[in-house]
This record gives structure tokens, C-alpha cells and sequence, in this order.
């Protein structure tokens, strides 16, 4: 519905009827009205020497009594809009979201190291928090109202990742609150274009408020006590994050506890500060990462008969590539499946996460080239890691390999055995492909001379090889040492 002011004059009415004649809101096609009533004596002479040749017209009534009440509607359903946050603490819970924003918990907090936070004040006992963020997709906190609620929640993604329809009941079924963030413009942006949000200055991020609840489904609304809850579970959260960042980093989650007195904004409940304790759970952790098959052992991935390799090659990979081990979702694996060079390797359950693989990006020549070759020797069929050393300074690398189907094996990448960076990377590269019963996949991206670079999105990748992961038993070659060239 357009509106024109008043004071903008009978020019712009003309040209607003035109407009809404001419095109009107879809599923409306174009026409013109019979008959228009207007309430000015003067809009209504202007109109009849306006559109006289248009057969329309032009009566006067000095009351519109339907307008008046449709306006009035209008008015109600605007004065009845219930803000996202309670104005009294809108200021507050931004700044504790753009505070734990920089703290950046998912930086080494998976999904399933929870955290717990207990209030015991406005209804609430303990809340349960997961972060999310690791794989780099959707940044936030979820803060389940019950243990029992988390885990009927993982239970029924792992039970439900093969259709869309159950996975959308599951979400709408967790009892939880809620903190997301988003791009400011990714209401502009296509999904593929948005880069990484972690990549993202502070200014253009927004944080997202809400509530999901098995009776109510989602709101993206916190009524007041919500909103101190959430404010007191992100003060404390920012406050253990703070003082235990260096044990939460470590590669076994630990088992820690923190007793903290939260002062509150003001408010009209006279309460003017709590007590909160917020403590890791890592036998709950461990008990998800079973339920996800985490846990799986070497012994029940399933490895294929694979050739004896002929000889290690370097030549494959182009020197200056970005490299990275990572994964992606499954839904993107659909796509990529769709939309780029694909080559299969079986039948992959959808569990966990979603499928491990390492992205290699270099130029589009040199991208094209790459697989050509991986071609030419019959495909992809394992990718592997297995130790090296340089007997010359002491380093000791992890060495990341290729095997394709001629049983040739390629160095794609060398890495030093205590890099932490590294060392997290392959601890999450190991759990996956325990998750995918071995399965695992390398994708081809181009752009690396453009802005792309070190980034590359969905519209950069230009092939998926799906293959099998490999151990250090497996490939059976020991320790892989430097040898001077002559």
C-alpha cells in the first residue's frame, strides 16, 4: 500500500493511482476503476479534469467511514507490535552479544562440549549451553532449559538427517533460548556470496534474540524474564570463557567449575544481582560424541583392498595452493554434487556433521589441470597422513598424501607434528571420518589470485573427489624421512 502525505500535493496522488492502476500488488492484474470517492472538494475537481478521458468517476462524500477504520487497523496492529527486546534491557543484552562475539567460544568449543549455567531464579534452574561456530556456517548459543532436551534433540537429528521435513519437527522441538548472529545485509546478498562471518568487521554483524519452545515453535522475541535469563547466563558464560580460555583449549575437555555474582541492569523485580555457577560437562560431552559415533574404533571403519603404491610424487598439487582440512555439510555436499566435476567413491550415510574433506585452491588453469591428472590415474581412492621427519634439523611433520587408482601416492601438504593449529585440525579430521564409517573427500576450488583467496565459496569449487581415509597402519610405510637431492 503506498501513502501519499498531504502536503506532497494532487500531482502525486495522480501519480500514485496511475502506479497502482497500472501495476497493481500481485496476484491483482491491471485495470481501472469504475468509480473513486475522495472527502476534498478540491482533490476531487483536480481528478475529474485528470481523468476525464479515462471514464471514471469522480463522486465526493464528506466521510469515508470504511477508510477510517481500515486506517484505525492499521494503526492497532502497529501500536500492538511487541518489540524483539524489552526496551529497559535492549542496550544491555547487545553489548553482553557483541562481548561474547569477541570472545569467540567456538573457536574451541564444539557443538557437544556443553557447558552448564546455573541460575535457579525467574523459573529457571540450570541452562545448558552449546556453542556453535566451529564449522564456520552459523555462529551462536543455544541455551536448552533441560539436559533431557539436548540429548532428544541430537537423538532425533541422527535419527531424521535423511529428510528435511523431520529435521525442521526436530528443531521446532527443542526447549531452548537462543543467541545468532547474522550479516547485516544478508537479507541482500545471495546465501553463496555471504563470506565467513568470523571474517566480518564487528559493524557488520547483528545479533538475533529469541525463543524455541515444543508448544510455541520459534519467536524471535524475549519477553522480560527471558531477557534477564539470557542476560545472566551471556555475563557469565563471558566471564568462564575469560578466566578458563587457556584450559578450555586444550585438546581433552576439562572438567571445570566457576561460581560468579552477576549484577543485573535495572529492573522492576528488586533483585539487584545473582549468583551463577557455570561448569564444563565432560562426561556429557563424551556421552553426544558416542551418540554422533564419534567413538567409532579404527577396527570398525571399513577399508578397502588397496594396490601397493609404485613411488611418492610431488608433482601434483601446484606449490602455491591454499590448503585447508575441513568439512562440509551434507546440504552442501548436495550441491556440490550437482554443480561441479563429481566423481563418487560408494554409498555415504549422512551422520555427524558432514563430510570431511580437504580443499585445495589454486588458479583455474592450474585447478583444471590438477584434475585432469587425478583423472588420468584412474581417480581419487584414498587420502592419508602419515609421519615424516627431517633427519637434518630434528622436525617432525605430519605428512598429508593422496593415493589414486593407480595405487601413485602424492605429497599435498606438509605439516609440522606440533603446529596446534594443525594438531586441531586432524583431531576433528579424525572423529569425522570415524563418523563416516572412512569416508572422506578432496574438492578443487579456483580463485586464488582473486578476491576469493584463502576463502573460497561455493561458486569457486570446480570438483569433488568422494575417497576413503587412511591410517598410518593402513599405508604400512613407517616413518617417511627427507633424503638430500644430488
Amino acid at each position: 500500500m503506498d501513502v501519499v502525505p498531504p502536503e506532497t500535493g494532487p500531482e502525486a496522488i495522480v501519480r500514485t493511482l496511475m502506479r497502482a492502476m497500472e501495476h497493481p500488488h500481485s496476484p491483482a492484474k491491471p485495470a481501472r476503476p469504475h468509480k473513486i470517492v475522495v472527502r476534498d472538494r478540491e482533490i476531487q475537481f483536480y481528478l475529474r479534469g485528470v481523468l476525464q478521458d479515462l471514464d471514471i468517476a469522480i463522486d465526493y462524500a464528506p466521510e469515508l467511514p470504511l477508510i477510517d477504520e481500515l486506517f484505525r487497523g492499521f494503526a492497532e496492529v502497529v501500536d500492538s507490535q511487541i518489540p524483539d527486546l524489552p526496551p529497559q534491557y535492549a542496550e544491555a543484552l547487545q553489548e553482553k552479544a557483541f562481548a561474547l562475539w569477541q570472545a569467540a567460544p567456538w573457536e574451541f568449543l564444539e557443538e557437544q562440549q556443553i557447558l552448564s549455567i546455573e541460575i535457579n531464579k525467574w523459573d529457571v534452574g540450570t541452562l545448558y549451553a552449546s556453542v556453535m561456530g566451529m564449522l564456520g556456517m552459523e555462529y551462536g548459543i543455544l541455551f536448552y532449559r533441560s539436559e533431557e532436551s539436548l540429548q532428544r534433540f541430537r537423538a532425533a537429528v541422527l535419527q531424521s538427517e535423511e529428510s528435511q521435513g523431520r529435521l525442521e519437527e526436530a528443531f521446532l522441538k527443542q526447549d531452548c533460548l537462543f543467541l545468532t548472529f547474522e550479516s547485516l545485509d544478508a537479507d541482500d546478498e545471495d546465501e553463496d556470496e555471504i563470506d565467513n562471518l568470523a571474517e566480518m568487521p564487528l559493524a557488520e554483524i547483528a545479533p538475533t534474540f529469541g525463543n524455541i519452545h515444543p508448544l510455541e515453535g520459534l519467536r524471535s522475541v524475549l519477553y522480560d524474564e527471558e531477557a534477564l535469563v539470557v542476560y545472566v547466563a551471556l555475563e557469565s558464560l563471558c566471564r568462564f570463557i575469560r578466566d578458563h580460555r587457556r584450559q578450555l583449549r586444550d585438546e581433552t575437555f576439562p572438567e571445570l567449575s566457576h561460581r560468579y555474582r552477576i549484577s543485573l541492569p535495572e529492573s522492576d523485580t528488586g533483585t539487584k544481582s545473582v549468583s551463577v555457577t557455570v561448569a564444563s560437562m565432560p562426561q556429557l560431552a563424551s556421552e553426544l560424541e558416542e551418540m554422533a559415533g564419534f567413538g567409532v574404533s579404527e577396527s570398525e571403519m571399513e577399508t578397502p583392498d588397496l594396490p601397493i603404491f609404485r613411488s611418492l610424487r610431488d608433482d601434483l598439487i601446484p606449490e602455491d595452493s591454499f590448503l585447508s582440512l575441513g568439512v562440509v555439510s551434507w546440504e552442501m555436499l548436495e550441491y556440490l554434487r550437482k554443480g561441479v566435476t563429481y566423481h563418487p567413491a560408494g554409498e555415504i550415510k549422512q551422520v555427524g556433521d558432514g563430510l570431511p574433506v580437504i580443499l585445495i585452491q589454486t588458479s583455474r588453469p592450474k585447478a583444471k589441470t590438477v584434475i585432469e591428472n587425478i583423472e588420468a590415474a584412474g581417480g581419487l581412492q584414498a587420502i592419508c597422513f602419515n609421519p615424516g621427519a627431517d633427519p637434518f634439523d630434528g622436525d617432525r611433520y605430519d605428512l598429508g598424501l593422496l593415493q589414486t587408482q593407480n595405487g601413485e601416492l602424492f605429497l599435498f601438504g606438509e605439516f609440522l607434528d606440533d603446529d596446534p593449529i594443525h594438531v586441531e585440525a586432524r583431531k576433528k579430521w579424525n572423529q569425522r571420518c570415524k563418523n563416516t564409517k572412512g569416508y572422506c573427500g578432496l574438492i578443487i576450488a579456483k580463485g586464488l589470485t582473486g578476491s576469493a583467496r584463502g576463502n573460497p565459496q561455493l561458486r569457486d569449487m570446480v570438483a569433488l573427489f568422494e575417497a576413503r581415509s587412511l591410517s598410518p597402519k593402513d599405508l604400512g610405510l613407517g616413518m617417511l624421512q627427507l633424503m638430500p637431492q644430488l
